[in-house]
């Protein structure tokens, strides 16, 4: 297979993988939805991608350098998303799914597609089911202080 036409499934799995755990935050009306994650994964598959191959031909090149500075970039993005409201803070989920979604991008655009297409479907599961729970525990709590004294 040609190169370009790699690069372009790699690109394309990241865009898909990426929305795919984006969705879970969209349906709960986060600010970053499915459109922010995709593009997540395609900035960081597309500088991995760079690294990997672009910068090779250059002996003094360090490819890591390009990645260590997405896992740095996503983190001041994220650093952003969070915020102290009404005495709790929100943005935290959101900011760090954003940083694994990041390293989804990273994998593709080393070629470990397997990696990035499971720890996809880990964020995904980890992002609704730990919401189902916490909201059931909120539930019963707030069902519970009903019948407390006050």
């Amino acid at each position: 297979m040609n190169d370009t036409l790699l690069i372009t499934l790699q690109l394309l799995l990241a865009i898909f993988l990426g929305g795919l755990i984006g969705v879970e935050r969209e349906t709960l009306g986060k600010p970053a939805g499915s459109r922010t994650y995709a593009l997540i994964a395609l900035g960081s598959a597309l500088f991995t991608i760079l690294s990997v191959k672009g910068f090779c031909q250059y002996p003094n090149a360090v490819p890591t350098a390009l990645v260590s500075q997405i896992i740095i970039g996503i983190g001041f993005i994220g650093a952003g998303l969070i915020i102290f409201h009404r005495q709790h803070i929100e943005g935290i989920t959101t900011a760090s799914g954003l940083w694994a979604t990041a390293a989804v991008g990273i994998a593709i655009g080393i070629g470990w597609y397997y990696v990035a297409i499971i720890t996809s479907v880990m964020i995904f599961l980890l992002l609704y089911i730990v919401r189902k729970v916490e909201f059931e525990r909120h539930k019963k709590k707030t069902l519970w202080s009903l019948f407390e004294k006050k």
